[in-house]
């Protein structure tokens, strides 16, 4: 039931920044934990940040880490991942999920494709002088 749409990728140079949303219908988010993942073309999806159920918690990849920041608005039913410092190998078709289970709610390590039930369509990010 639950459905999600990514907007705001697009086309940057090295350096700059892209801010990804995630916007939930069908239900609410609050009963999710979120994940950002990354899949570039010839190469399997990733795992790149994910939120607990309430944002308490975080994780990232070490490729993003101290670059990319995910956060979350249960009250608007939005998610959204911060993209600074962008490098070209950060070039990919970005995913967000949802899942229920204990991995994707409490978000103690970077999620994996496996641990979670719901998809977007995916958006497009471009690093590229």
């Amino acid at each position: 039931q639950l459905q999600l749409v990514e907007s705001g990728g697009g086309l940057v140079q090295p350096g700059g920044s892209l801010r990804l949303s995630c916007a939930a219908s069908g239900l609410l988010m609050t009963y999710y934990g979120i994940g950002w993942f990354r899949q570039a073309p010839g190469k399997e999806r990733e795992g790149v940040a994910c939120i607990s159920v309430q944002g308490r918690n975080t994780a990232y990849t070490d490729s993003v880490k101290g670059r990319f920041t995910v956060s979350r608005d249960n009250a608007k039913n939005t998610v959204t991942l911060q993209m600074d410092g962008l490098r070209p190998e950060d070039t990919a078709v970005y995913y967000c999920a949802a899942g229920r289970g204990a991995y994707p709610a409490i978000c103690r390590v970077p999620p994996r494709k496996e641990q979670y039930d719901y998809w977007g369509q995916g958006t497009q990010v471009t690093v590229s002088s």
